[in-house]
């Protein structure tokens, strides 16, 4: 499997959901099969299937953290030398030429993206009309409402 861009802060926040899985969750479904159980009969036993299907969500979570961390390269946007270009992890400052509105954006990995923090993943249309390009250009983002362009007034790598 290919290695997976993260963020410094991007891998800090899948270690701590891991952690949390495996020290609160699980011990916490654990508790609740062995309640159930207690109840009798499992085979008309609504408690025991619930917990048990969230055990096997909590498991399979646990999984898919594990790999992402086992297959994830960190990268410290701090440490990056990209000449002023667009890269993963830089922080970008744009503005939408039609309607004059100003926007930051961090790029991150795909699992680190919220939008509602400012930071849009890698695969996203926004970030692939961004890589590569330095402030002062104007990247097109192909959108459902038609072609936006964009200019990079500044990019940072914090």
């Amino acid at each position: 499997m290919s290695k997976v861009p993260l963020t410094v802060t991007g891998a800090e926040m899948l270690r701590q959901e891991l952690h949390h899985l495996k020290t609160v969750e699980r011990p916490n479904v654990i508790a609740a099969i062995a309640e159930a159980r207690s109840h009798g009969d499992l085979s008309e036993n609504a408690e025991y299937d619930a917990a048990k299907e969230r055990q096997g969500f909590i498991e399979g979570r646990i999984r898919e953290v594990e790999s992402q961390i086992s297959n994830g390269q960190i990268i410290d946007p701090k440490l990056l030398d990209a000449d002023g270009r667009c890269v993963f992890g830089a922080t970008v400052d744009l503005e939408d030429l039609d309607t004059g509105d100003t926007v930051t954006y961090q790029i991150v990995g795909d699992d680190e993206a919220d939008i509602k923090e400012g930071k849009v993943a890698i695969s996203s249309p926004i970030a692939r009309a961004l890589i590569g390009k330095f402030a002062g250009d104007v990247a097109e983002l192909r959108a459902p409402g038609g072609v936006r362009e964009l200019e990079l007034i500044n990019v940072r790598y914090v």
